[in-house]
């Protein structure tokens, strides 16, 4: 069974449904109630088995409560894919900058840690568990004005890494997907006229990606196929990061 957080869209979304249709049972956890209600709903009715839990990952009782409930209905975790995440702009010396860097740090990387340890037990029963992590191309560079996103991000990847190490031992893999530009909620703001410029600019492929890319990035890292990937991160940016700009 596979739990994926923020769910409810973009990139979750894509995972939740390309593991429901490669015939896994999905636990599904997002804040957005209406959103993993419809995700459900779409999983349930291709057939396929999941369970839908609204909480905030910052709020650990909620988290507690879910994982708890889901693994009632589907039964032990054997992947986790740790994916709900906010990013706010904040330069440095702004005023809210104190409260996007606490709401920043405790979504994308306390929630990352706090959920592993709630469902590691379950992890490490059969030797064989898998924690896919989500960060950015941003934890591997630097956009200005986005230190709390870019430090949470970096942290992500220093967080997979020291895991794998720790982890490997002990039968559980421990990776990680780095994105580019995706269209998801969080680049919805951006115009067309501008995703197109940047694309042209930045990417050598010329476009900004899917969230299902990152979805079967994802999936490549869970298959049984992939025993000896440990402590990775799989950069899925159309080769950004790749181009001297």
């Amino acid at each position: 069974m596979v739990v994926v957080t923020g769910a409810a869209s973009g990139m979750g979304r894509a995972v939740a449904h390309l593991f429901a249709d490669e015939g896994a049972k999905v636990g599904l956890i997002d804040r957005t109630a209406g959103g993993i209600e419809l995700v459900a709903d779409e999983i349930n009715s291709a057939g396929h088995r999941c369970a839908g839990r609204v909480a905030d990952v910052n709020n650990h009782e909620a988290i507690t409560k879910a994982i708890e409930g889901i693994r009632s209905e589907l039964g032990p975790v054997d992947i986790l894919v740790n994916n709900a995440g906010v990013s706010i702009p904040a330069p440095i010396d702004s005023d809210d900058y104190d409260a996007a860097w606490e709401s920043t740090i405790g979504t994308n990387l306390e929630a990352y840690t706090f959920l592993i340890r709630s469902c590691l037990d379950d992890l490490l029963r059969n030797g064989d568990g898998r924690i896919v992590n989500i960060a950015s191309t941003e934890g591997l560079g630097a956009t200005p004005y986005m230190t709390p996103y870019t430090a949470s991000k970096h942290g992500v990847i220093g967080l997979t890494r020291g895991l794998a190490v720790e982890l490997g031992r002990r039968g559980v893999t421990v990776n990680c997907v780095a994105p580019g530009p995706i269209r998801t909620g969080m680049t919805a703001a951006i115009s067309e006229a501008d995703k197109e410029a940047f694309a042209r600019r930045r990417v050598p492929v010329g476009r900004y990606g899917s969230p299902e890319e990152v979805a079967h990035a994802v999936l490549s890292m869970c298959l049984p196929s992939a025993s000896y990937v440990n402590g990775t991160v799989l950069v899925v940016d159309g080769g950004l990061t790749a181009q001297n700009v």
